[in-house]
Parts: C-alpha cells; sequence; structure tokens
C-alpha cells in the first residue's frame, strides 16, 4: 500500500447497503464516522481507552475536521483507513492526519485532517493534556506531510 507517511495505524473498513445514500455511493456522514472510528481505534491501541479516560476525566475532542473527499466508495467495497498523529503541543491540542485507500486499486478516497483539543469529561471545558495522554500519544507523533486542503 502506498501511504503518504511511514508507520500508519490501518484499520479495515466494509462499505455496507447502509453507508451508501441517495447518489450510490457512500454518503460523506459516513467517512466522517470512519475518521473517528479510526482515531478512537488508534487511541485504544495506545492505551488510552474510555475507561482511561473516565479515570484521568479528560478526553480528546474534535475541534475541526478538514477533508478531501477524492473519490467514491461504493457498497461491498473494502476499505482501508490510515491514521498518523502529526502535531501536539503536549498541552491542549492535537492533530491528526487521515487517509482512506481502496486497496483493490490502490487509489486515495480521502485525505482529512482533524485537530483534537483536550477537555475535561467532568466539565466540558478546555484543560491541559495529562501526562498520561503525553505519554500516551507521544511515542506515535509523525512529523507532519504535506496536503492542500
Amino acid at each position: 500500500m502506498s501511504w503518504d507517511l511511514a508507520n500508519p495505524f490501518v484499520i479495515d473498513l466494509s462499505v455496507s447497503a447502509d453507508d451508501i445514500d441517495g447518489l450510490g455511493h457512500a454518503n460523506n456522514a459516513v467517512y466522517v464516522s470512519w475518521l473517528e472510528r479510526c482515531a478512537w481505534r488508534h487511541s485504544q491501541y495506545l492505551g488510552l481507552d474510555l475507561a482511561e479516560y473516565r479515570r484521568l476525566d479528560r478526553a480528546m475532542a474534535v475541534l475541526r475536521h478538514e477533508i478531501d473527499y477524492l473519490a467514491s466508495a461504493y457498497e461491498d467495497q473494502e476499505l482501508q483507513m490510515a491514521t498518523w498523529i502529526v502535531e501536539s503541543d503536549q498541552r491542549l491540542k492535537m492533530d491528526r492526519r487521515f487517509q482512506l485507500v481502496r486497496p483493490e486499486d490502490g487509489m486515495t478516497l480521502l485525505r482529512a485532517k482533524t485537530t483534537f483539543v483536550c477537555i475535561e469529561l467532568s466539565s466540558g471545558k478546555p484543560k491541559r493534556m495529562p501526562t498520561e495522554f503525553i505519554e500516551g500519544y507521544g511515542p506515535a507523533l509523525q512529523p507532519p506531510f504535506p496536503m492542500e486542503l
């Protein structure tokens, strides 16, 4: 697979009938749900699951999505979504990049960037990242790569 950066965290996706909209392809909102699924699975892989978020009273919440929809996905296609953590101020914000690829032809269907902000779960207000976030997400930090958005 031709990924934009080395060492991606990758999940497999299957396009189901429920993902298809009136235009006959995967709905744009479904792509957003795939971004969230990939980010969450990567977070869990790094040891930062929902139980740990609750214990720390912190979470990484989406502040902004930037998405380039490059090609359509269709029912029954198998896809792969990759993610990389490309920036973190180790205080409040963290950026992820994503790439969605159709392995059968190697086509990139989507590139995206999501900015997350650390919040206190009990109040919903922005709060500094705990040490566990810096240590958990830090080893996955990659250098940024160019992307036109």
